[in-house]
């Protein structure tokens, strides 16, 4: 797969330039492991929110706890997965542990019942899967690719994970018109596609390890240790600082759906539209990550975000207005979603590189759980409406530093 179909000139620059365009295969079947774990994910996110606030009666404290629970369940383990990924100099493995958790936690849903705590659990147990893989992937996209295109090799990533998560919601779609309440179905079906993405990484991504004779033992000191680099400490709390300025998805979208007067059984399908933009921005915002730099790309992201929360806040309603939103949406998480770890990753020494994303994206994680639970909680208080606003002002009061004073060290070169 190119991502530039540019000639080379006969320079030794330009065919540097047009060898780093090319997306490696590791890159490709690490897309396709996230495409089949990211359908199977998505079926039971996208049912997760008409199924608590129309089928259990409960509340949006409730669902921000469980959308919050959702984002941050993960964010202890990411830690634990970075470290072992570079500990043991083996990030396939790890990212394998976790991806096959998260295989089996769809199984648990269905034993559960309709106990909200017991649906929180099982919930836990797939975003820890999604904790201990997610550092071990990048670390693995990262060495497989050339530094010039690390925008793009991520933008290709997320494009393949996004286009399992558009299609997530069509398959429960379709499940749920065919199958009625039989709900296990639903989950059984889940499990089946998160195993084709376990199957697909055993055998078609290997490691790049390190030797163990040049290769520095890894200890958690060193980790939190690279914390004492500027660029990376400040990237890492303005993320976490932004992240707490973050509503959950979940909220975004029942606001559109009552924005729209739309009926409730269309809020598993708004999640699309979102995906779809995503899909269709990942790469060109990757490239244009690559040229422009990262950090002024994943700025630009989170102002999306607080306009979209701007269009959810005010008067304006309809059709249009909910498609303004979801556009809104989907090119913040095409903005961030990849490009902040492409900006950071050739800052990190690589026998420290999962580590030092996965403080980043801890933070980031717990940040946004926090912001998810007290947007419930505001919204419980108030109303969605004012929520919004609140969240609109902290968002774009958040930016200005981020603006002022980005993070130290050069962009990723093009």
């Amino acid at each position: 797969m190119y991502l530039s179909t540019t000639r080379a000139t006969g320079t030794p620059a330009a065919a540097g330039r047009l060898r780093s365009a090319r997306v490696p295969a590791t890159v490709v079947a690490l897309g396709m492991v996230s495409f089949f774990t990211d359908i199977s994910a998505e079926m039971v996110a996208a049912f997760l929110p008409m199924y608590l606030l129309y089928g259990l009666g409960a509340g949006f404290l409730h669902l921000g706890l469980l959308d919050g629970l959702y984002t941050g369940a993960s964010a202890l383990l990411r830690l634990a997965g970075g470290h072992l990924a570079d500990r043991s100099a083996r990030p396939k493995a790890v990212a394998l542990a976790g991806y096959g958790l998260s295989a089996a936690s769809k199984l648990l849903f269905p034993l559960v019942g309709g106990a909200v705590s017991a649906i929180g659990a099982a919930v836990a147990v797939d975003r820890a899967g999604k904790g201990l893989r997610a550092a071990p992937r990048d670390a693995l996209i990262t060495a497989a690719t050339s530094p010039h295109a690390l925008g793009a090799a991520f933008g290709v990533h997320r494009a393949l994970d996004t286009a399992g998560a558009l299609l997530g919601p069509v398959v429960v779609f379709a499940l749920v018109a065919a199958v009625g309440d039989a709900y296990d179905a639903v989950f059984v079906t889940s499990f089946c596609l998160a195993m084709i993405g376990v199957v697909i990484l055993a055998c078609s991504v290997r490691d790049r390890r390190i030797a163990p004779a040049v290769r520095p033992r890894v200890s958690l000191r060193d980790g939190w240790g690279l914390l004492a680099r500027h660029p990376l400490r400040r990237a890492a709390a303005y993320a976490t600082m932004l992240g707490l300025v973050t509503a959950g998805d979940a909220f975004v979208f029942v606001g559109v759906q009552r924005q729209t007067g739309l009926g409730a059984a269309t809020l598993p399908l708004l999640p699309l539209a979102t995906s779809l933009v995503f899909l269709l921005a990942a790469v060109p915002l990757g490239r244009l990550a690559d040229r422009a730099g990262g950090w002024k790309v994943f700025v630009a992201g989170h102002a999306l975000l607080a306009a979209a929360y701007a269009l959810l806040a005010a008067e304006w309603q309809g059709p249009v207005a909910a498609a303004c939103v979801l556009l809104l949406h989907g090119l913040f998480y095409a903005a961030t979603d990849g490009v902040l770890m492409a900006h950071l990753a050739p800052h990190l020494p690589e026998h420290l590189r999962a580590s030092g994303l996965a403080i980043t994206q801890t933070g980031q994680a717990l940040a946004r759980t926090g912001g998810t639970v007290g947007f419930g909680a505001l919204a419980t208080g108030w109303d969605l409406r004012v929520s919004f606003v609140v969240f609109a002002v902290l968002l774009t009061v958040g930016l200005l530093p981020a603006c002022v004073f980005p993070p130290d060290g050069k962009e990723t070169p093009s």
